[in-house]
């Protein structure tokens, strides 16, 4: 009986060690801290690594230190110019003060949600329907400023907010649709003008250019022609010129009875002819009585 009431007391024990330590040891990883409270007063955060509490006494409360994303579900907002729009989105934070998160609010997860979904309402009422079509990144900007001075206070970071989805109300969905229509119709038609008039303007270059090719053709076959009837005139001109040379050099040997009778043979040929009239230049006078002096000295 003593001995089993020994045993169980050591059961005890084991256990009750096991507890103690189980209790008194954390492993805080590298993305987390402790806030730990000591008989309800914060005494400062521990970690990373591992961390050694008084059981019963110490309270731990873990913070993660990791950025992280939520969502905030589609939100009905009423613009400037009274359109209703559904809006969400996605905003990005992280805590930079671990004892602050804890000890100046209960739950900044919830309460930035509910910050964040006014902070929406707030930032579209001032804006016009077509902005908030066309804004998205300031509206990111603002909502992103306006949330970050809230948080502020509680030691976390907004880091970014993105807007995911914008529907607008069916008639101006319908509008958009039609205007895009439009639009590419638009584009369309100035995309076929364009290529009409470049399609006309390369056909009059290239017009132009073949007219200015045929003129060029032209101008050089009419000028190798004039060139040809140059050197073909220069030619002529030179053989003329060449044959009056020898002809002149050969009538500079003639004497005057080989004249005579050159003179001879031409009126015996021009005896055979039945004209009655006969012409006889001066000179020929001269040359006959030279003629028959120089024949009555041989």
């Amino acid at each position: 009986m003593d001995f089993t009431f020994v045993l169980c007391l050591v059961a005890f024990v084991i256990v009750g060690g096991f507890i103690f330590l189980w209790s008194a040891i954390k492993i805080v990883p590298e993305y987390q801290r402790l806030v730990v409270f000591r008989l309800g007063r914060c005494i400062g955060e521990k970690g990373p690594g591992i961390i050694i509490l008084i059981p019963f006494v110490d309270r731990a409360t873990r913070v993660d230190l990791r950025e992280q994303v939520r969502e905030i579900p589609a939100q009905t907002s009423i613009t400037s110019d009274n359109a209703p729009i559904s809006i969400d989105f996605l905003w990005y934070y992280k805590v930079v003060e671990p004892i602050t998160s804890v000890l100046q609010v209960g739950n900044f997860e919830l309460a930035a949600q509910g910050i964040a979904t006014t902070t929406l309402r707030s930032v579209i009422g001032g804006i016009m329907l077509d902005g908030v079509l066309s804004e998205r990144e300031q509206i990111n900007n603002a909502l992103r400023k306006r949330l970050d001075e809230v948080t502020e206070r509680w030691g976390v970071k907004v880091t970014n907010v993105e807007i995911r989805e914008i529907i607008p109300p069916r008639e101006v969905q319908e509008s958009m649709n039609r205007q895009l229509t439009a639009e590419r119709t638009r584009r369309a038609v100035v995309t076929e003008s364009i290529g009409s008039r470049e399609a006309a303007v390369n056909v009059a270059e290239g017009e132009k250019q073949a007219v200015i090719l045929r003129a060029q053709g032209d101008k050089e076959s009419a000028i190798l022609r004039a060139e040809g009837e140059r050197q073909a005139q220069q030619l002529r001109a030179d053989g003329y010129s060449i044959a009056l040379d020898k002809i002149f050099s050969v009538a500079k040997t003639i004497d005057t009875q080989t004249m005579t009778l050159q003179y001879f043979e031409t009126l015996k040929s021009m005896a055979a002819n039945p004209s009655t009239k006969y012409i006889f230049p001066m000179e020929f006078t001269s040359l006959l009585s030279d003629f028959v002096q120089k024949n009555k000295k041989d």
